[in-house]
């Protein structure tokens, strides 16, 4: 009787053993196929987020691709501006050429840049006038203060022809200088408006670090102070400065408005940057060829200019609409005339600087 009892016992455990191993089994099963399910929709989307990454960037490869230099990212219009000249360039060549955007100093900063396409190490570069300054003083001209009424003025000079007697000059630095972009003006910000020069004055406002932009800030009527970007946030909270000086998208991305809520268009400075190209490698190319890139490089600044102000749109109302803002539309004219002095004496440097100045003039 006691054995037979102990084998039901014993049938009834087994029995609860076999149900628990089966919805263990069950449920390890739906737990995997949950883990795969979830696995392949990740992979889904990490494919869909890849291959849109490369749709931005993605462009035509030619069978031989020039290397160029930027020091920001592959976003900034500059940048996109680039890759659609590129792609100009390998339709008028028949896919003989084309050109691959290093984004982000991948091939060093804007000086090295420079001196890479002079030697030859890379084939292109996007610089600021202020690196092909040091090679050629006269590119001055084109980065002065004030030397443009509004953005409109200076595209125009850019699509003139009046400047090709000063980009052919770099050609015996070893690299030809192509076209010129403009991502916008440079405006005064701080704790108040600044509508006059008056309302600079005392004012400790940050500039770039070199002896003509705290020139160009004190003439403005305020004090200019030469600092790092990354101190500037700190130096405005902490009342170690009262504002700064930069475009309205740095001024956004950086943060600036939330310690310097006043944005004054003074529109003071506009500072070109240039397409240049080793000299040597463009002179290997054939005539047709370099008749097509001279033409690309041509076609491409007003779609940089455009990309550029569209840009600008979105921040301002970015900045006045959601982030508090208060855009100043200061007296411009008052400004500019204090810098009249600086800009004649840059004018008067050579007999390029002045046939620029007067074209210059006549455009306005």
């Amino acid at each position: 009787m006691k054995k037979k009892i102990f084998g039901i016992i014993l049938s009834a455990v087994m029995a609860i053993s076999l149900v628990a191993c089966a919805g263990q089994s069950t449920k390890n099963s739906l737990s995997k196929s949950k883990e795969s399910s979830t696995a392949k929709e990740k992979t889904s989307t990490n494919s869909q987020n890849k291959a849109k990454t490369q749709a931005q960037v993605e462009h035509k490869v030619g069978k031989t691709v020039f290397k160029l230099s930027f020091n920001q990212s592959i976003e900034n219009p500059e940048a996109k501006t680039l890759i659609e000249l590129s792609n100009k360039l390998y339709d008028a060549t028949e896919g003989r050429y084309s050109i691959e955007v290093y984004p982000n100093e991948q091939l060093g900063n804007q000086k090295d840049s420079l001196e890479s396409v002079q030697n030859g190490a890379v084939e292109m570069a996007l610089v600021a006038n202020t690196i092909i300054e040091n090679v050629n003083p006269d590119f001055a001209i084109i980065g002065t203060p004030y030397v443009y009424d509004n953005v409109k003025h200076q595209q125009k000079l850019f699509q003139s022809g009046a400047l090709d007697e000063l980009f052919a000059s770099t050609e015996k630095s070893g690299f030809k200088t192509l076209a010129a972009y403009g991502l916008g003006a440079r405006c005064v910000y701080g704790k108040k408006p600044y509508k006059t020069p008056a309302d600079l004055s005392g004012q400790k406002i940050r500039v770039m670090q070199s002896e003509t932009m705290t020139k160009m800030l004190n003439l403005m009527g305020g004090v200019g102070v030469p600092m790092a970007q990354g101190d500037v946030y700190s130096a405005i909270q902490s009342g170690t400065l009262d504002g700064a000086e930069n475009n309205i998208i740095t001024y956004v991305d950086l943060l600036q408005h939330e310690v310097a809520p006043y944005f004054s268009k003074t529109a003071h400075l506009m500072i070109p940057d240039e397409l240049v190209m080793n000299k040597s490698t463009f002179d290997a190319m054939s005539k047709q060829d370099q008749e097509a890139l001279v033409k690309a490089a041509k076609e491409s600044i007003p779609v940089a200019f455009e990309k550029c102000a569209k840009l600008r749109q979105e921040y301002y109302k970015k900045a006045k609409d959601e982030l508090g803002v208060t855009i100043v539309e200061p007296d411009t004219k008052a400004f500019q005339e204090k810098l009249i002095p600086m800009i004649e004496e840059v004018a008067a440097k050579s007999p390029i600087t002045k046939k620029i100045y007067e074209e210059l003039k006549k455009l306005k």
